[in-house]
């Protein structure tokens, strides 16, 4: 057994091809790298904080900064574990990569390292404040020496789970997850930031080391990045420290070597054990019994109830009175929103965890399936992306659910009121895009079910209290099946203006109609207008859509633009979140890009785009029927409104 266990681990590092061990960084970039005298004053501050540094660290939860000093003799240090760390773990990592920097680095004022074996931390130190500052020099990169088998799918994953690590890992400072199967494989990544960083400046250097990757490993099957204030690990199996515990060591003695006594002990230490464990089991099942046996009893005092397909109903259920209290018997003091469904009020529990109650009218047109269909959908999902929804109440016709409370309101409160709408400049509409996208991406390819959310619209876009968005309303959501693409209905749902063509005529909906509304969505966020109530200022007929078409094919997008903006915009970033828009806005589902593709397209600015052909719901005038209204010239071959002529296929079909 125990055989087996150092072969795997050998297999492991052979396929790493690749040191794990610390190895320092002395000095900054060739540019910045400064020195002192041995045996000086900094040197002697250096020797007295390092050499405690691995205590210090592990007394104090895990981080630790620290100077000493004044003058050329000022030192200012930092040593970090990952988060939950046991504090010997810490400690047991820290130092040895603390006296690993005094025993090597002998001069330089500026030098860091990585110690990323079965523990991963990190120690730095330097003659100037380093612990807000973006330094990204020098790097390390390291490539495993295996290859990708299936390059095609493989990134398709890695895209999309690699950008999902930087938002949690920038907004965290760490993240350590897994990702879905990649046919018999998974992504096991590793993301961490020096905690004086900025969530901002955090993001960027994990972007630049996930571009590194890309640039410097891109093909091979795992690969490891340092930066003085960032590092970023990805491999095909767990990294110990992050994703399980250490294996524990051997006995000294094999099994078959015990002495009879140590045998005899062992077998009856075993059976007391397997006694006990039954025992607990036993006891535990009961209690599990009791429990479903009374919440049983009393759920048939509800009139409606909701059915087992619901993940664990009663854990999520509340009753009508502490709904009351919470929002004060549903004051319209508290009242935060109001719809065609019903009303939302803001609640507060006693413990003072603020919550949104949404109250369904018995008029709203959403009846019990819709209502248990919200319920089952978002209580089986966990994306930053998405609200959380914390329960529910049934009781006579009273149909109400609880939502984690998102202090902003939705993105239409601010997007289209032409006072509000200036609190929204372009970068935060950039990252609003990006967080819709990774939303949509995580319900279509992400998580356990495929879900279609088919009613995306600003209205359904929450904003947290940093302004990132939230994806809600999930009542006309569709679970599709694992093999299942694409699906029909004679009941049409939703709003128009955001439908896709195929849905809205023909009742077909797949992930492409998602795909159809967030192209829309994005025009509006960029423009500050909405697509159902637009109009062309000549008298032309026209939506949002349609206008951006026309615009787009006489090289005059940037007219597009909410002139709230000013001059504080990137407009390459627009030119391009245009582009992209109009290829999700296209007629025929099989030419609109996947969200995974649209999350590639965003995040870099080296791929080019394809041609996008004239959108659906396309209202044409006679000016329009020139051949090159229709992305056509005079031989009735593409052109392209952009410099981008060239097509790339980024999926296969």
């Amino acid at each position: 057994m125990y055989l087996k266990i150092l072969l795997s681990i050998l297999c492991l590092v052979l396929a790493l091809g690749f040191c794990i061990g610390s190895d320092p960084q002395c000095g900054g970039s060739r540019f910045s790298t400064r020195y002192f005298t041995p045996n000086g004053t900094y040197d002697t501050n250096r020797r007295l904080i390092l050499s405690t540094l691995g205590s210090e660290v592990s007394s104090r939860g895990g981080y630790y900064n620290v100077s000493l000093g004044e003058g050329a003799g000022s030192i200012y240090a930092l040593g970090m574990c990952i988060p939950g760390i046991e504090p010997k773990r810490c400690s047991d990592c820290i130092q040895p990569v603390a006296d690993n920097l005094l025993r090597n680095c002998v001069n330089q004022t500026n030098s860091y390292e990585w110690g990323s074996g079965r523990m991963l931390c990190f120690v730095s130190y330097s003659d100037v404040l380093i612990f807000d500052s973006l330094n990204q020099e020098p790097v390390l990169t390291r490539c495993n020496n295996e290859n990708i088998g299936n390059v095609t799918e493989f990134d398709r994953v890695w895209v999309g789970f690699m950008e999902d690590m930087i938002v949690a890992a920038s907004s965290s400072h760490y993240a350590a997850k897994v990702s879905p199967p990649i046919g018999f494989q998974h992504i096991y990544a590793v993301m961490q930031c020096i905690p004086g960083l900025s969530s901002f400046n955090c993001g960027v250097c994990l972007r630049r080391s996930v571009s590194r990757y890309e640039k410097s490993c891109k093909g091979r099957q795992g690969s490891e990045i340092r930066r003085p204030v960032c590092f970023f690990r990805w491999e095909t199996f767990p990294n110990y420290d992050a994703f399980v515990e250490p294996m524990s060591p051997p006995p000294l003695n094999p099994p078959g070597d015990m002495p009879n006594a140590t045998k005899k002990n062992t077998t009856s230490r075993g059976t007391l054990i397997v006694i006990v464990v039954l025992a607990a089991i036993i006891v535990a099942l009961l209690a599990l019994g009791l429990v479903y046996c009374r919440r049983r009893q009393s759920n048939k005092t509800t009139k409606l109830k909701i059915d087992d397909d619901v993940t664990n109903p009663q854990s999520l259920q509340f009753d009508l009175k502490t709904l009351e209290a919470a929002t004060d018997n549903f004051s319209g003091n508290n009242k935060i929103g109001q719809g065609g469904f019903g009303e939302v009020y803001k609640g507060t529990f006693p413990n003072g965890t603020e919550i949104a109650v949404k109250r369904l009218s018995i008029t709203s047109g959403q009846g019990l399936k819709e209502f248990k269909n919200e319920i089952v959908v978002v209580a089986k999902l966990q994306h930053r992306n998405l609200v959380r929804i914390l329960g529910f109440c049934l009781e006579g016709e009273e149909q109400i659910l609880v939502y984690e409370f998102v202090p902003n309101k939705s993105l239409d409160y601010f997007l289209f009121d032409p006072v509000k709408q200036v609190q929204l400049d372009w970068t935060r509409r950039y990252n609003i895009i990006g967080g819709i996208a990774r939303g949509i991406l995580y319900l279509h390819h992400d998580s356990r079910i495929t879900i279609i959310h088919r009613d995306l619209k600003a209205s359904n876009i929450l904003l947290d209290d940093d302004m990132k968005p939230r994806i809600a309303d999930f009542g006309m959501a569709r679970i599709f099946g694992l093999e299942q693409t694409r699906a029909n209905t004679s009941k049409i749902v939703g709003t128009y203006g955001y439908m896709a063509p195929e849905y809205a005529m023909h009742g077909q909906f797949s992930v492409k109609s998602d795909v159809y509304s967030f192209g829309v969505l994005v025009l509006e966020i960029i423009s500050g207008k909405m697509n159902s109530s637009f109009y062309q200022t000549d008298g032309s007929a026209g939506n949002l859509v349609t206008h951006a078409w026309r615009l787009w094919r006489k090289n005059l997008v940037l007219q597009l633009l909410d002139p709230t903006f000013g001059e504080n915009y990137q407009s390459d970033e627009i030119v391009r979140c245009i582009h992209i828009a109009l290829l999700c806005v296209q007629e025929d589902p099989e030419d609109r890009p996947t969200m995974s593709t649209i999350i590639l397209l965003l995040t870099s600015s080296t791929i080019t785009l394809q041609v996008p052909r004239s959108p659906g719901f396309f209202l044409q005038s006679s000016r329009d029927r020139e051949p090159e209204a229709e992305g056509l010239n005079s031989h009735g071959k593409p052109v392209s409104s952009i410099s981008d002529t060239s097509i790339t296929d980024l999926e296969p079909r």
